[in-house]
């Protein structure tokens, strides 16, 4: 299955026939939506194409009903589903870690405070043994090698959990660069999707970005140990992102909106972020095929979701869902 994951990670798409669902949006859970759709379809004969192509054009392809369903990490308000008459449920959790590549320097074996990993992409640290970072890693040999910043170019729902992130943990970032799903990059090099940056990554030694922690693991990337909201340090593993998904509090009322960044704990992790579908309102029919295949991964896709890294819904949240599928005559 890996291989078959790794191969439409390659293409950005599972190929699909007419008359079969069709999605787009977020590369962020792309790896384990095409592992999904791959069981799905050996289970039932059908297929589900999903475009990984970032949440910005994820959310402009299902506004213009152009797919069956979206695929966005950046939630949506309840107004603005309102406005563009649409339904929104989360799929998967998952977590953004600083990935990076530096020669001699093993996973896990750097850290950044949060605040320096803002400096970083703000372009104010600008190699690798600064100051700032060898006072943080005792016995870390850091060469005096310029970073290399490498982010997103096209509209990101990973970039808007990690802008959040970063305009909370430092005030220049804050007030010069802000959240958003595109940014006005102070510095670096940019590339599409989470694939993108992690060719960037993969291509250039002394760089660092932000990925999917699914991303990493297919890379081999190191990842930074950051620091919790109270500011202890806390490594890229799963127990961690499971402790700080643990404090979502999703209400159906809300359309399940939350964003999960920066939870409360001692070992949660603090750059984790739920990811979503979107639905449009009008399309009963079709959305009662959609709401099969994400029903079907809910109850057999949680193994293949631990095994890429991302964090399957607990079973009260899943149960929520269903139940906001009933009300609203999709299930």
């Amino acid at each position: 299955m890996l291989k078959k994951t790794v191969a439409a990670l390659a293409a950005g798409v599972i190929a699909a026939s007419a008359g079969n669902i069709s999605g787009a949006g977020a590369s962020f859970p792309a790896p384990v939506y095409f592992d999904w759709a791959y069981i799905y379809q050996k289970n039932t004969g059908n297929q589900v194409n999903y475009q990984s192509i970032g949440s910005g054009g994820g959310i402009k392809q299902i506004s213009a009903r152009t797919v069956n369903f979206g695929a966005s990490d950046k939630p949506l308000k309840p107004r603005k589903l309102d406005k563009k008459r649409l339904y929104q449920f989360p799929a998967v959790i998952g977590s953004i870690v600083a990935a990076y590549n530096i020669p001699g320097v093993k996973d896990g074996e750097l850290k950044l405070e949060n605040k320096d990993l803002a400096d970083i992409f703000l372009g104010k640290i600008k190699f690798w043994d600064d100051k700032r970072i060898t006072e943080d890693n005792p016995g870390v040999k850091l060469p005096h090698k310029e970073i290399v910043v490498c982010h997103r170019a096209d509209g990101s729902g990973t970039t808007f959990n990690f802008s959040y992130f970063l305009a909370h943990v430092s005030e220049d970032w804050a007030n010069n660069v802000g959240i958003g799903k595109a940014l006005d990059w102070p510095t670096g090099l940019g590339g599409k999707g989470n694939e993108g940056v992690s060719s960037l990554i993969s291509q250039n030694p002394y760089s660092i970005g932000y990925v999917e922690y699914a991303y990493k693991l297919k890379n081999g990337f190191g990842a930074a140990v950051l620091q919790t909201k109270s500011g202890k340090w806390v490594e890229a593993k799963e127990e961690n992102f499971k402790a700080a998904a643990k404090y979502a509090k999703w209400t159906a009322k809300d359309h399940f909106y939350q964003i999960l960044a920066l939870q409360p704990g001692d070992n949660s992790y603090p750059i984790v972020a739920a990811t979503f579908i979107l639905l449009p309102r009008e399309k009963t029919e079709m959305n009662k095929e959609v709401v099969k295949f994400f029903d079907f991964a809910f109850k057999n896709g949680d193994e293949d979701a631990k095994k890429l890294g991302y964090i399957p819904l607990p079973a009260q949240t899943k149960d929520m869902i269903r139940s906001y599928w009933k009300e609203h005559g999709i299930y």
